[in-house]
């Protein structure tokens, strides 16, 4: 895709899904939100307003990998997820490697004096931040 372009992004999990939005012309990613993922039609329509705010022409959604890069139960479900976004929003897709990323939020939120409990909401969003990070430094 030529030109500049919006990114909605996922940190995927099986109690709540972080979302974070950048683009690729500042290739600076923030943290959005997050909402619990109760089940599949909870989930789009928790995130369709936010597609329909942030009108993006690409989605991310992070791949839980094992730290040596094998796939895992939840990759497979991250997968699936994917296939729903681009099956509901007729959007680009792009899955981006999330190892350690809910580590690095964890991280950087007690880093901030933003960790515990108080603030476990946090953690999901920043991890989402971090995925899209990740993402628009290696299209850079």
């Amino acid at each position: 895709m030529k030109g500049a372009f919006n990114v909605l992004a996922f940190d995927f999990g099986t109690r709540y899904i972080g979302v974070a939005t950048g683009d690729s012309e500042t290739r600076i990613a923030h943290a959005l939100a997050s909402f619990e993922a109760k089940s599949g039609s909870a989930r789009m329509a928790a995130i369709e307003p936010l597609v329909r705010e942030w009108r993006p022409q690409r989605l991310v959604v992070g791949l839980p990998l094992s730290l040596d890069g094998a796939e895992q139960e939840m990759s497979g479900r991250a997968r699936r997820f994917a296939r729903q976004l681009q099956a509901r929003f007729g959007l680009p897709v792009e899955l981006v490697d999330e190892r350690l990323s809910s580590a690095a939020a964890e991280e950087g939120l007690r880093g901030a004096g933003r960790g515990g409990r108080k603030h476990k909401q946090l953690v999901h969003g920043e991890a989402a931040r971090i995925i899209l990070q990740d993402y628009l430094d290696e299209i850079a």
